[in-house]
């Protein structure tokens, strides 16, 4: 099924730029290794590469890059990734995008603790615009 036919909720919510990465990088997975799981992975992966989850829709980040230690790994390499947040951006970064969604307690929170704030929220969000 071509990507744009089952592009996820949350790119639908997002740039035209990260919806054609998504889909472009999608259709090319499916051509190498076929339907499901894994050429989404890999779309995603594509993406966490330039964009960052905030609430229910991805923005572009700063700079280019992985986004947590499993994908910085690559391949198939073991460890849970941080779900769209960009837990290799700075804590001053962080406490900005908890500030945005109205996390509390973010000033008190360190690095990893914002992380898997932010990561909570903004699945809240996903599921609440679904």
């Amino acid at each position: 099924m071509p990507a744009d036919e089952e592009l996820p909720s949350t790119l639908e919510r997002s740039d035209k730029h990260a919806q054609a990465l998504w889909s472009k990088t999608h259709d090319s997975a499916v051509e190498s290794y076929g339907e499901g799981e894994r050429a989404h992975r890999t779309a995603f992966a594509a993406l966490k590469h330039e964009y960052e989850k905030i609430g229910d829709h991805w923005e572009r980040k700063a700079e280019n890059g992985p986004s947590d230690e499993k994908s910085e790994r690559g391949g198939l390499a073991p460890g849970k990734t941080a779900g769209g947040v960009d837990a290799n951006a700075t804590k001053e970064h962080l406490l900005d995008v908890a500030k945005r969604l109205e996390i509390s307690g973010r000033s008190r929170m360190r690095k990893d603790e914002l992380v898997e704030a932010i990561q909570k929220e903004n699945d809240r969000r996903t599921r609440e615009a679904r």
